[in-house]
C-alpha cells in the first residue's frame, strides 16, 4: 500500500512539530544554561529524527548518544518486556543526562531506562518524550519535556514507524486500520 494510501489523515503537521520542538529546546537550554554540558540519549530507531533536530536547537553544550531496547516483536502489542539491544558507548556517570524518546505508550521502556540510568548515577536525569498516549498507560513514569499528548491510535512518521516503514515522513500521521490489522 502507498503511503498515501496508508496514512488516514495527518495529526501533527511538520510547522506544529517544528514549532514545538523549538519550543522544548528553548526550555530545556534554559534548565540546563549553567550546566557543563548534557548528555542526549535517542532511543533507536524511532527518536532519530526528533532528537536530531531538537539538538540542532540547543543553545547548552550537549553530547549525542544512542541507546537501542525493544518491547515489540514485530507486532503492535508491546510485550511489557523490554530488551536491551545497543547501550550507549560513553558513560554516564556524574553527567547530566537527558533521554530523547519518540512515544510514551505503555510505560515499560521508560521505566526501563530511568531504572536503568538511575543505577549510572548520573549527575541529573530528564526525560524528553515527543508523543504520549495516556490512554495506554500501564506503567506510570515521569515526564520532564513533553511533546504533545495524542490519542490512542496506531501513528507514524517522524521516527515513528510501522513495521519499519513510514518512519521518515516530515508529519505525524495515523495509519489506516487495514494496515495494520
Amino acid at each position: 500500500m502507498s503511503v498515501p494510501n496508508a496514512i488516514e489523515r495527518v495529526l501533527l503537521d511538520e510547522e506544529t512539530i517544528a514549532v514545538r520542538v523549538r519550543e522544548l529546546a528553548a526550555q530545556i537550554s534554559a534548565d540546563y544554561a549553567d550546566s557543563d554540558g548534557l548528555v542526549l540519549v535517542g532511543v533507536l530507531k524511532g527518536a532519530f529524527i526528533f532528537m536530531a533536530d531538537l539538538a540542532r536547537r540547543l543553545q547548552v553544550a550537549h553530547h549525542v548518544d544512542f541507546i537501542a531496547l525493544s518491547s515489540y516483536n514485530r507486532g503492535t502489542t508491546s510485550t511489557g518486556a523490554v530488551r536491551l539491544i545497543m547501550d550507549t558507548r560513553a558513560s554516564v556517570a556524574g553527567r547530566h543526562v537527558l533521554v530523547i524518546e519518540d512515544i510514551l505508550d505503555t510505560g515499560y521502556t521508560l521505566d526501563y531506562l530511568v531504572r536503568t540510568f538511575r543505577a549510572r548515577n548520573p549527575a541529573s536525569l530528564r526525560t524528553c518524550i515527543l508523543i504520549s498516549k495516556p490512554e495506554r498507560r500501564q506503567v506510570e513514569v515521569q515526564v520532564d519535556y513533553l511533546g504533545f499528548e495524542i490519542p490512542n491510535e496506531w501513528v507514524v512518521g517522524y521516527g515513528l514507524d510501522y513495521a519499519d516503514r513510514f518512519r521518515t515522513l516530515p508529519y505525524i500521521g495515523v495509519l489506516k486500520r487495514e494496515v495494520y490489522k
